[in-house]
């Protein structure tokens, strides 16, 4: 019992660590490109999702829809993003990242993502598997939490 105990707080520590370093790495990037934290965050959601309303935007990504407007004004500025209207109703706008900027993110994240290539590459298919419903999981965690304390 005290040995899974100090191994689970060993896998906490360390997603705690995981978690400094990715802040930082980010911070590193978006220096570089002269964007902001939460705009690189908006960006990977719009990556990751495809193209959002802003609402849709904001709820993912954590970010209040009022926040939300300066952060897509200056992504448009940068030439970051793109703001369409819907053609069914005008009034609705979707927003979606703009094809040879995002290929501007990804090489510089291209270290970190051999990185953890190299990393993987020493996991067998069934510990693979065993990690990624472990994160997956523990990204739910996350967002139940999150979920939590907003209500509050």
């Amino acid at each position: 019992m005290r040995h899974r105990r100090r191994t689970g707080n060993e896998i906490k520590a360390a997603l705690r660590d995981l978690r400094i370093q990715l802040a930082l790495l980010n911070h590193q990037i978006g220096g570089r490109l002269a964007l902001k934290d939460v705009d690189l965050d908006c960006l990977d959601v719009l990556a990751r999702n495809g193209p959002l309303t802003p609402s849709a935007l904001a709820r993912q990504a954590g970010v209040h829809p009022a926040t939300l407007t300066g952060i897509l004004d200056r992504l448009e500025r940068g030439g970051w993003i793109a703001r369409d209207r819907a053609r069914a109703d005008r009034r609705s706008v979707t927003i979606s990242v703009l094809p040879d900027r995002g290929t501007e993110v990804f090489r510089l994240y291209r270290p970190m993502i051999g990185a953890m290539d190299d990393v993987l590459a020493d996991y067998s298919d069934a510990e693979l598997t065993l990690i990624a419903d472990f994160l997956r999981r523990s990204a739910e965690a996350g967002e139940r939490a999150n979920g939590e304390l907003a209500q509050e």
